[in-house]
């Protein structure tokens, strides 16, 4: 399975982390939700629950898992496979 970069995490809200998908890349809502997400050390730390946002550049919501220090990801880069 190839990896690939869901975005940068740029707020919580709502218990949610918002993740900005990078320019250039085209995310289909059928493939991103249910999507685990995985940090930098690929670690799971949620699953993608949502798109939204304008369609060239969307962004994800991503339910965090419990064990996760939420404030900590803030600007972290997340990535799938």
């Amino acid at each position: 399975m190839s990896m690939y970069r869901l975005g940068t995490v740029t707020r919580i809200a709502q218990g949610l982390l918002i993740v900005r998908t990078p320019a250039g890349d085209a995310i289909e809502s059928h493939d991103a939700i249910g999507t685990m997400a995985l940090d930098d050390s690929l670690e799971t730390v949620g699953r993608v629950v949502d798109l939204f946002g304008p369609v060239e550049r969307p962004y994800l919501a991503v339910t965090p898992d419990e064990d996760v220090h939420v404030p900590a990801l803030v600007g972290a880069t997340l990535y799938a496979r």
